[in-house]
């Protein structure tokens, strides 16, 4: 009986005498997006723009589903600045993303052309994936009637959901990497 107590105090300071080591996740990583607007008219990319009528309004399209991008272990980097890539977003007449691509042909947008930042890309195009919007149209108004609102399609005789496409730039930013903390006895 006396040995128990022996060898319990025993155990405990040999468990308390050995390092341990745990691992401890601090990787923090930011994205922001924004939408950007249309490219100025002579660059790459440049879309043809609608001209209403007078009797028509146009509803900008919502986004009310938009998961961030996350990157994760993909990228290996356990520090980045913030860096700003850039998509193309095609959204169908229903509201959902068609397909997106990469957008460089502007200063801000360059990073997104670095081999080195094609995880973001990646990430990125996987998240708009998933996104959902109220899709955009355009208005129909009776003959010489003036909407009051031409972003807004209240009233309107007909409403004709269309296919638009939207620019967006993300900035990602990873403030810490992983790292490993060594902690005695516990």
């Amino acid at each position: 009986m006396r040995r128990a107590p022996l060898l319990l105090a025993a155990l405990l300071a040999g468990c308390a005498s050995q390092q341990h080591l745990t691992t401890v996740d601090t990787r923090n990583e930011n994205v922001g997006h924004q939408r950007l607007q249309p490219a100025a008219a002579g660059t790459a990319g440049q879309i043809q723009a609608y001209t209403l009528g007078a009797s028509e309004g146009y509803r900008m399209p919502q986004l009310y589903a938009a998961p961030d991008p996350v990157v994760g272990e993909r990228d290996p980097r356990t520090a980045l600045p913030p860096t700003t890539v850039c998509l193309q977003v095609v959204v169908d007449a229903q509201g959902l993303v068609e397909r997106s691509m990469p957008l460089t042909d502007r200063r801000e947008c360059s990073a997104g052309s670095a081999t080195e930042n094609a995880p973001l890309l990646q990430a990125a195009q996987e998240a708009v994936a998933q996104w959902k919007y109220s899709p955009a149209a355009v208005c129909q108004f009776a003959a010489g009637k003036v909407p009051a609102n031409r972003g807004d399609c209240q009233g309107a005789d007909s409403i004709e959901p269309v296919a638009v496409t939207l620019q967006y730039a993300f900035t990602f930013e990873i403030v810490k990497g992983q790292h490993r903390v060594r902690t005695q006895g516990r």
